[in-house]
């Protein structure tokens, strides 16, 4: 089966990337790392794994966010992320897009429950339904390690009520929600050197870790620039990364008309 048609039909598609691209994706963020603890080692994979012995847990968030505004200012970190899966991007969502402007580093270390994500779609919160979420791990990802979705050829009856649920404000806890289709989620298993794409408007989450090894992974949106947006605009949230020259000439004729 297609890309294409494996991600119309799932909702998500897993995509194995190009090595070295990843390499120094990962390094930018292991040397940032290194610094910062004083690591000597050069096993990017070997630390990430084991961060939780490295690390104390009171100070994981300030870090996180340090590397996110370290990544996000970068323009070309976010040239790279875009560059590992351009191609399947083109075919599933156009080659004119936005990319968020702030991506999302997720680091769950064992049994930490601070990181853990109820079950939500993100169209539930506003999000437009023309995005699409490159989640990219930065190790061996599985089990509760992993996040977990809703296929949507297995299960569009469900997915289905838990929105029209969402939508007539129904006082359930998401607790109970999860443990109402937990036998319906698929657990995705994603090695380093796989990226998974799929669609935000299926249920999806993360659980407390209980393997035995920290999870790092980077989540990232993109959407054509000329579909509708949510609540997430244009220059707030997103921002260009490609633009064939006749659109910039044309935003440019409609901003200085003011049309």
């Amino acid at each position: 089966m297609s890309v294409e048609k494996d991600f119309l039909n799932h909702g998500f598609v897993k995509i194995t990337i190009e090595k070295n691209l990843l390499n120094s994706i990962s390094n930018l963020i292991f040397n940032f790392l290194k610094k910062k603890l004083n690591y000597k080692k050069s096993d990017s994979l070997f630390f990430f794994n084991n961060f939780h012995n490295l690390i104390n847990i009171s100070k994981l968030n300030e870090i996180r966010l340090e590397i996110i505004n370290f990544l996000s200012s970068n323009p070309e970190f976010k040239k790279k992320i875009y560059l590992l899966v351009k191609k399947n991007l083109d075919e599933i969502v156009g080659n004119e897009l936005v990319i968020q402007k702030t991506l999302n580093l997720v680091i769950q270390l064992p049994k930490d429950e601070s990181a853990i994500l109820d079950l939500h779609a993100d169209t539930w919160g506003g999000n437009s339904p023309f995005e699409i979420v490159v989640w990219l791990p930065l190790v061996n990802c599985f089990k509760t390690k992993s996040m977990f979705i809703l296929d949507n050829n297995k299960n569009k009856k469900i997915i289905n009520k838990l929105e029209n649920e969402f939508k007539k404000g129904k006082s359930i806890s998401t607790e109970k929600l999860f443990q109402r289709i937990k036998k319906n989620i698929t657990w995705l298993d994603v090695k380093y050197g796989e990226v998974i794409l799929f669609n935000p408007a299926l249920p999806h989450g993360a659980r407390k870790n209980l393997e035995k090894e920290t999870r790092f992974s980077i989540n990232c949106r993109f959407k054509g620039i000329f579909t509708p947006y949510g609540d997430k605009k244009i220059g707030e949230y997103f921002e260009p990364i490609t633009l064939k020259p006749m659109s910039k000439l044309g935003l440019k004729y409609f901003n200085e008309k003011k049309i």
